[in-house]
């Protein structure tokens, strides 16, 4: 390019976003430790506090704590005040990045970035000879998914989700069977089996490690009514099994998800319904430029999502897959209404309620 078509400009402002990106990145790897030792939780409690005083109550270095500190003041998350050398958690600032805020801790996803980039170099050698990882290679992602989904359900499933499909919460007070299909920690089902005992509830997941954990959360609320089998979803077997069918962010994970999805189809009942979560994303690129954490979401489908499904020969869908790809398949499954939902408060996912009737 001559410099006679370039616009200084636009250039400088250009040069000037990507230096926010690196700080933005590095505050994200900073924001990621200060939730895994609990120190915006200990702030959040505390009046403005010297580094030492911070680093006692959260029985942590307080070298490490000073310069955990130093990171996010030039990030303006924590406020200095300089006379008196002390720091402080605003509470506008806690009331995202606190345990209590439940759903809306955006301290929590930021996670996931580290853990990504310990496979960094393996995706880039997907990238130039193709193929994929095994879920073997994200030891934490499944505690941390386990996480991230538990603040969601907790708050919302039973109360906001369920009641979308019309008569649903009824029925499974009266006694009908349910399935999750990619279940992973069993939390999600294990709530549902607490909130309606009179209904059957099984998980499925290719995850020995998730199931454990389901199997123990299940026992230790004494819940005789769920159980967890170690199944692909790709091959359910079962025919016209269950009155209802959950999917929490799991379908474009999968290696077969059109064949998943036409298991699913199939194991509902005639009146049966299929709720399927998912970002709410468009399948064209340009309209997701609005989309909320867009670029959080394609790094995380380009670094976990596409590899561990290209890793099983699957077509790697990505988590951006998008509404439009999701109607066609869902219809190609077998699904004559599709009708998409939203909850309040929820500005990532669609909630997809499907039938065959």
């Amino acid at each position: 390019m001559s410099n006679q078509t370039l616009d200084y400009e636009k250039a400088e402002a250009f040069a000037g976003h990507m230096l926010d990106v690196l700080n933005h990145a590095a505050l994200a790897q900073m924001a990621s430790i200060g939730h895994q030792l609990g120190l915006f939780d200990v702030m959040a409690d505390l009046p403005p506090a010297s580094d030492k005083r911070i680093a006692e109550v959260a029985e942590l270095n307080q070298r490490y704590v000073r310069e955990w500190l130093g990171a996010m003041v030039t990030g303006q998350v924590i406020d200095f005040d300089p006379e008196n050398a002390t720091y402080s958690l605003p509470p506008e600032h806690a009331a995202t990045l606190t345990r209590s805020a439940g759903p809306d801790n955006l301290a929590q996803p930021t996670q996931f970035l580290p853990l990504l980039a310990q496979v960094e170099e393996s995706v880039v050698e997907c990238f130039r000879k193709g193929g994929g990882l095994p879920y073997s290679a994200y030891p934490r992602f499944h505690q941390l998914m386990a996480e991230d989904s538990a603040a969601i359900h907790d708050s919302a499933l039973i109360d906001s989700m369920l009641p979308l499909v019309p008569g649903l919460v009824q029925r499974l007070k009266s006694g009908i069977e349910v399935a999750d299909i990619g279940c992973g920690c069993g939390h999600a089902i294990n709530l549902m089996a607490q909130a309606f005992p009179g209904s059957q509830f099984v998980g499925y997941d290719i995850s020995e490690e998730g199931l454990q954990e389901g199997c123990r959360e299940a026992q230790e609320h004494g819940l005789t009514n769920v159980h967890f089998e170690l199944r692909d979803a790709s091959s359910l077997g079962a025919n016209k099994r269950f009155d209802f069918i959950t999917a929490f962010d799991a379908i474009h994970d999968q290696a077969q998800p059109a064949r998943v999805l036409e298991g699913i189809a199939n194991a509902l009942k005639p009146q049966g319904v299929f709720l399927m979560v998912d970002f709410g994303a468009s399948s064209q690129v340009h309209e997701n430029i609005a989309f909320p954490a867009g670029p959080f979401m394609y790094t995380i489908s380009c670094m976990h999502c596409v590899p561990v499904s290209m890793g099983l020969d699957g077509p790697g869908l990505g988590a951006m897959w998008g509404e439009q790809t999701a109607r066609k398949m869902l219809t190609e499954a077998g699904f004559t209404q599709i009708e998409v939902k939203q909850v309040e408060g929820d500005i990532f996912n669609n909630y997809f309620i499907a039938s065959k009737n």
